[in-house]
């Protein structure tokens, strides 16, 4: 008899962020036994279709767990739009009526992923140059130098991790912006877009570091390898989260793990914040104006916040010196002319 799990083995650790973030649901004995049934069911007609003789009935125990994860928004989002496309291509041939088509959807939460603040990345930035020194291997040095300087890269580039796997060092390119101050211009691909976005020069130096230590550094080789110079897969995620631990930076505030596409969200956050136009951020980060309103418009909030709290008790906008002398003056005056009225009076 074989056991039916109702969830991969390792999906627990691994998905505990997704868990976190969806909720999960109990299952009762009478539902896991119902699921080992048709398991069961499943297996049996497999074997009769390929031929196989089953010689036994095929039972399957289920599992001793009883939960399982909600379906995410995202997922219900993404399989709505591919049900959609299947649809619309029926109508156009014809093969159901147009009455047929799926054009509803329902209102669904935009789940934003937590971006850095500026301390906790400073805090990063520290942890991340002992985090190098205490390393005891020369491959783990190697590791994790080229991590903590992706992990600068990203924050001060907001590339996509796609963008960030396909980037060679052909893509890099020295440059000087109108003023005359030097810039690095990159060339980047993914998602089926290529585009060039500028950085500081500190990303030409980040850059520089990977390459005097990798052993890949043709034109055409890849700037995120492995130790061996091939093209890195995972974009260095274990080495991410050990670091991660190490700032005890790993959940973010709506208690779900940071991932490395929160580099890219601390990119947007940051730039916001200091005023970037939203324009210019999204042709920058290879996005629409729609999206970045969406889902940063907590960014503006907080600029904006002398605004916002404008007339609440107290709360007073900051003033230049200037300004704050003037007003202090303007009152002296006052009060001494309500003084020589009063002394008239009298």
């Amino acid at each position: 008899m074989q056991v039916l799990r109702l969830r991969p083995s390792g999906f627990a650790q691994n998905g505990a962020g997704r868990n976190r973030r969806n909720g999960v649901r109990e299952v009762s004995d009478e539902m896991a036994q119902a699921f080992a049934d048709k398991e069961a069911e499943r297996r049996t007609k497999v074997q009769q279709t390929l031929g196989i003789r089953v010689l036994k009935p095929i039972e399957v125990r289920p599992s001793e767990e009883r939960t399982v994860p909600f379906i995410s928004d995202s997922t219900i989002r993404f399989e709505m739009s591919i049900f959609g496309a299947v649809m619309n291509y029926a109508i156009k041939k014809r093969y159901v009526p147009a009455s047929q088509r799926f054009d509803e959807r329902p209102k669904l939460k935009a789940m934003r992923r937590d971006e850095f603040t500026l301390e906790e990345y400073r805090k990063l930035h520290t942890v991340g140059r002992r985090w190098i020194g205490e390393a005891d291997k020369p491959s783990s040095i190697w590791y994790r130098t080229v991590t903590y300087n992706m992990i600068l890269i990203a924050c001060n580039t907001g590339m996509r991790p796609a963008e960030m796997k396909n980037l060679r060092w052909r893509d890099i390119m020295a440059a000087k912006d109108r003023e005359g101050r030097e810039i690095v211009v990159l060339f980047v691909q993914g998602k089926g877009k290529s585009r060039k976005l500028v950085a500081p020069k500190s990303v030409g130096e980040y850059l520089e570091r990977i390459r005097v230590i990798s052993k890949a550094t043709d034109p055409e080789d890849r700037v995120f390898t492995n130790i061996t110079g091939k093209p890195a897969k995972t974009l260095y995620t274990s080495l991410i989260a050990d670091l991660l631990n190490e700032a005890k930076l790993r959940e973010g505030t709506q208690g779900v793990p940071r991932s490395t596409y929160c580099f890219r969200h601390t990119y947007a956050t940051l730039r916001l914040q200091e005023g970037v136009d939203v324009y210019f951020l999204a042709e920058q980060m290879g996005t629409s104006v729609h999206m970045i309103e969406s889902h940063y418009g907590h960014v503006n909030t907080i600029k904006h916040a002398d605004r916002v709290l404008q007339g609440m008790a107290g709360w007073e906008l900051p003033q230049p010196d200037d300004a704050k002398a003037k007003a202090s003056k303007a009152a002296a005056t006052h009060d001494q002319s309500k003084r020589g009225q009063r002394n008239k009076l009298r």
